[in-house]
């Protein structure tokens, strides 16, 4: 009994030696990109499934079929959610397939028969994934507007979506609402690039909270901030108070150097 006891306490210490050399040496690659081996994927599953449906066991689920209640989700659904859960003619955007676990497709799944979870996996998110914990700003009743809408979604089309999204009050939740980078019609899958920014098929930009795409640097990112000017595109010099000129401007006739002061007291010089 005493050599079963040390073998075992000598296997715990090498193994717990061989650990802490495989997070000192970096052996484990959390990348993104880098899928979970098959073993580990199904340990972090059912520890994920195991430890919602033991605290969502014990929430009382009020009527999810009120109109309002489902209106009203649509609307924080729209705004907050179809980046990464997407919506019906909306198949694919940057986060929905770059983010690892992938997140699911929310207008096929809908609440996957338990609302309780649903409920709990909005409030509290989840650790080590995208999933925001969305309790920190938005109270219950809302929660449950997301969860009653997200029971009808699967059964809708683009066109359905659309109407309900647009007849509700949009993203609201009491207070405590920021901007979000709506990602309807912005991103690849089924887009068209017209005038600098995208258009998915199917899917209009009517309820766009925030086009980021025209320079509103208030969202979650924007991408036209990294794009250079095109070659037909003039590129101006400009100085305090509006003096100087544009590089591209014509020569005057004369050609008589310009001075002007700038706001430091300096002299400038334009030599023509």
């Amino acid at each position: 009994m005493k050599r079963t006891i040390k073998t075992l306490s000598a296997a715990s210490v090498v193994a717990a030696i061989v650990g802490a050399g495989v997070v000192y040496f970096g052996v484990f690659n959390v990348g993104a990109d880098d899928p979970h081996s098959q073993a580990v994927h199904s340990l972090l599953s059912t520890a994920r499934d195991r430890s919602i449906e033991v605290r969502s066991r014990d929430i009382e689920v009020p009527d999810l079929t009120d109109e309002a209640l489902i209106r009203a989700g649509a609307g924080n659904y729209n705004a907050m959610c179809i980046g990464c859960h997407l919506a019906p003619g909306l198949e694919q955007t940057e986060l929905s397939k770059s983010l690892y676990p992938a997140p699911p497709n929310l207008s096929k799944l809908g609440i996957d028969g338990n609302p309780a979870a649903a409920f709990w996996i909005i409030k509290h998110g989840i650790k080590s994934t995208g999933m925001p914990a969305w309790g920190k700003s938005m109270a219950d009743p809302y929660i449950w507007g997301i969860v009653a809408f997200l029971q009808q979604l699967p059964g809708m089309d683009a066109q359905e979506y659309r109407a309900l999204a647009a007849s509700s009050g949009g993203h609201q939740h009491g207070g405590g609402e920021t901007k979000m980078h709506n990602h309807e019609g912005q991103h690849d899958g089924q887009k068209e690039e017209t005038s600098g920014h995208h258009h998915d098929a199917g899917v209009t930009e009517e309820f766009a909270e925030v086009d980021v795409h025209h320079g509103d640097t208030s969202g979650a990112h924007a991408h036209d901030e990294a794009v250079a000017p095109n070659k037909d595109e003039s590129v101006e010099h400009a100085h305090p108070e509006g003096m100087g000129s544009s590089h591209d401007a014509p020569a005057t006739s004369a050609a008589q150097p310009k001075t002007h002061t700038h706001a430091d007291g300096k002299e400038h010089t334009h030599e023509q």
